[in-house]
């Protein structure tokens, strides 16, 4: 943590300010330590302030280390005016890209000058510790396949196999579901975000499973398509195609790499197929304390990848009213290529039943 909090001074005194103020989650959680709900951070050049409430005093007093705890009452921006008086005229940063606009309002009271700043960067780059938990996320999550395989059946619900998925992960140590679980099946798996629903599941579909494990505060993201019998030829032929351009971008995930070029490479491989406009997401984001975070790999994308950001690697043809597939791992860059973590199968599984 005290690295971090260097960081971030080296950041906003670079950018010419003052100090800066830390209010999104995961950030606040990054650069103090402190898991708690409600909070902000106050970081100037000589010190390191963590503003919350009654319910988290003791809590942060045990996490945010090297940090002074400040407790504020019903309105925390008037405990931040107080604590900012010797900021006065200064320029000070304060998360544009999460504050609200009655937050701007309040914050534009105190007598500083607020500048824009995005702090989402610092974090792109995991250190040992965060990769650490990466791959117990990632072990949850595809133990969690393993587990599920059995249980898809003809008449069995999306909504059914979404909650044995959870609880498979809550009951292996995942303190949550990184967000809400995806199963689609037949016309549904044409639903890029086609959540669990009460549809049964029929023989001959497919069925695409996006999930993922929440470990010491940190994402994984999987995603698998299966097929409920014997695949047809028009199913495999469109898994293999997304499989191949799987492949193809997870070989261009290098350091130096542009992420708009990783994107490409995937993009290419099912355009080639004549099948690019039924593939309209980008290829990937960034995961970590948040499982949409930066990195993202997209066509406009032109962040250069750099050695420990982990992103998810994730194409997929979605063919209306027929049905989709898509193919994701978790991903780790290094100066050598990619490090893989999610372990799970890209196989076509045909479940017997």
């Amino acid at each position: 943590m005290i690295e971090r909090v260097l960081a971030l001074r080296k950041f906003f005194a670079g950018q010419g300010l003052a100090a800066v103020v830390v209010a999104k989650p995961e950030n606040r959680r990054y650069f103090s330590g402190f898991t708690g709900s409600s909070g902000l951070l106050l970081v100037s050049g000589e010190s390191a302030k963590l503003l919350t409430d009654f319910r988290y005093i003791e809590q942060a007093g045990r996490e945010a280390l090297g940090f002074d705890i400040v407790r504020h009452g019903s309105d925390p921006y008037e405990t931040l005016a107080a604590e900012m008086k010797d900021l006065a005229g200064e320029k000070v940063g304060f998360e544009s890209d999460f504050a609200t606009w009655d937050d701007y309002q309040k914050m534009n009271e105190i007598c500083v000058r607020l500048v824009p700043v995005h702090l989402d960067p610092l974090r792109t780059a995991k250190d040992e510790a965060e990769l650490a938990a990466l791959r117990m996320a990632v072990c949850l999550a595809d133990n969690a396949f393993s587990h599920i395989l059995p249980f898809i059946k003809p008449g069995v619900s999306e909504r059914a196999i979404a909650l044995e998925l959870e609880y498979n992960m809550q009951k292996n140590g995942a303190e949550k579901s990184a967000f809400d679980i995806i199963v689609a099946s037949g016309p549904r798996s044409a639903l890029p975000h086609g959540r669990a629903s009460d549809k049964r599941l029929a023989a001959g579909e497919l069925v695409t499973m996006d999930f993922g494990a929440v470990f010491a505060g940190y994402h994984s993201d999987i995603t698998r398509t299966v097929v409920l019998g014997k695949a047809s030829p028009r199913q495999r032929e469109i898994y293999d195609i997304v499989r191949a351009a799987q492949q193809a971008g997870l070989a261009a995930v290098t350091a130096g790499a542009l992420c708009r070029d990783v994107d490409a490479a995937a993009r290419k491989v099912i355009a080639d197929a004549g099948l690019g406009d039924y593939f309209g997401h980008g290829l990937g984001h960034g995961v970590g304390l948040a499982v949409h975070e930066e990195p993202r790999l997209g066509p406009a994308s032109d962040t250069v990848l750099v050695p420990g950001m982990t992103v998810t690697v994730e194409p997929g043809v979605y063919l209306p009213d027929w049905g989709g597939v898509r193919i994701e791992d978790t991903v780790v860059v290094t100066a050598g290529g990619p490090l893989v973590l999610t372990g799970s199968t890209k196989e076509l599984i045909e479940i017997d039943f």
